[in-house]
């Protein structure tokens, strides 16, 4: 019988055998084996031979490799193969085998688990580099950039570049010319997996489960990729539009989830007309004031923004945590009464010509400086409350700084406009 001359190796060297012939020589010797035998060769044969495999064997081989096996094992595996196939073959398990191998296939959205790609390359540190070249030249993947080293139980050891490969004595061995391999685990968030990435200036990165196996890979274009949408999706979600929608949409999608965020800004927007029609009496005597309302509304506006959308990346990036919130306000009281002040300046000269009136250009300066310094205050401050309280950043965070800086806006020109009449001679 075929399998005899395999009876004095182990699974390990029958599988490498295996490997180097065609794929019926590999199918027969499973379908022909002992169970035992027949798993313990599967799961010792190189990721991109299981996939030919996997693909071409019929259910009742597939039944005989997964029953009664290791289930963390097996997730390993089929982690690396199509999910839609998987799934459909999972069926044909019992339904216990089969729920375990699927809670562990399964990763939250903002893991390293759901972003990284489950069919990579990797080696024994026994092999040698000729025998990687040939199989490197049998994939043909150019994007195939670094060869990861995994010991017999298939745990990650080391990486080693292609081009080290490719200069090296073909005789060697992995272990000879590897290096350490940075990597993360499948739970691991995005923002984690960028910061190794950014840290160790990576092009992909390994992920591993809380044993070390080699799970699959992350190239540094799918994070930033990913994270593209994330921004976008935060910046929809800033002005009162769902991460969901599209520019092609349905109307009816558009408006359902738009209009209750416009409902509130409506009800922001008559607390900031309540403000103001404290004011009635001062603007009927100094109808100027109106005209240079939105002046003021516009700069605290932009100002608040710039410091929250500064604040919202930090925190998205992990470059500041909520317990540096004193030091992000800080700064933020800095850069709006620098900013206040200049704005000031060129607001109150364009005023004094524009009004006549030295009295205005002096209100309109100071509340422009009170304005801003609060704007930039809030932008940082929101944000981080929110995130503080377990609130996403970017789903509410400017519409309350809208609310705040229109607020404190017209609150600053008309109450000192009202205050400071008699004493500047504004009339």
């Amino acid at each position: 019988m075929q399998n005899k001359k395999f009876l004095s190796k182990s699974a390990r060297e029958i599988a490498k055998n295996l490997e180097n012939q065609d794929r019926s020589t590999l199918l027969t010797f499973l379908e022909d084996a002992t169970k035992p035998v027949a798993q313990d060769v599967f799961f010792e044969l190189s990721t991109y031979v299981i996939i030919d495999v996997f693909t071409v064997m019929n259910d009742a081989l597939f039944v005989k490799i997964f029953t009664k096996v290791d289930t963390h094992k097996a997730a390993r595996v089929l982690s690396r193969l199509d999910q839609h196939d998987v799934y459909k073959k999972l069926e044909l398990l019992p339904k216990i085998t089969s729920r375990e191998i699927k809670d562990f296939l399964n990763y939250e959205e903002n893991t390293a688990g759901f972003l990284m790609e489950t069919v990579l390359f990797s080696c024994s540190k026994e092999d040698t580099v000729d025998t990687v070249l040939t199989k490197l030249r049998e994939l043909g993947d150019r994007r195939i950039i670094t060869i990861y080293v995994v010991d017999n139980e298939q745990k990650l050891i080391g990486r080693i570049p292609v081009n080290y490969i490719a200069i090296a004595q073909p005789e060697q061995q992995l272990d000879e010319l590897m290096y350490k391999a940075y990597s993360v685990t499948a739970m691991a968030t995005r923002e984690e997996v960028l910061e190794v990435i950014e840290a160790h200036s990576l092009l992909q990165i390994p992920v591993v489960d809380i044993n070390n196996y080699l799970l699959g890979i992350i190239r540094n274009d799918m994070v930033l990729s990913a994270s593209r949408q994330e921004i976008s999706g935060d910046l929809q979600t800033m002005f009162g539009a769902s991460k969901e929608e599209h520019a092609l949409s349905k109307s009816s999608f558009a408006v359902r989830k738009r209009l209750p965020w416009l409902q509130i800004n409506l009800i922001t927007a008559f607390l900031a007309s309540m403000v103001v029609g404290v004011f009635e009496d001062t603007i009927a005597k100094i109808t100027i004031l109106a005209i240079f309302l939105p002046v003021v509304a516009g700069q605290s506006g932009n100002t608040g923004s710039q410091a929250l959308a500064v604040t919202i990346r930090g925190l998205a990036l992990k470059e500041i945590r909520i317990g540096q919130w004193l030091r992000v306000a800080k700064k933020e009281l800095i850069v709006g009464f620098v900013n206040g002040v200049a704005v000031a300046i060129t607001t109150g000269i364009v005023v004094f010509f524009w009004a006549n009136s030295l009295g205005i250009a002096v209100v309109i300066g100071i509340s422009m400086i009170i304005s801003m310094v609060i704007a930039g205050f809030s932008g940082a401050i929101i944000p981080i409350g929110l995130k503080a309280i377990g609130q996403d950043p970017a789903t509410s965070s400017s519409i309350l700084l809208t609310t705040v800086t229109d607020i404190c806006g017209f609150l600053s020109f008309l109450g000192l406009a009202s205050a400071l009449s008699s004493v500047l001679g504004i009339n």
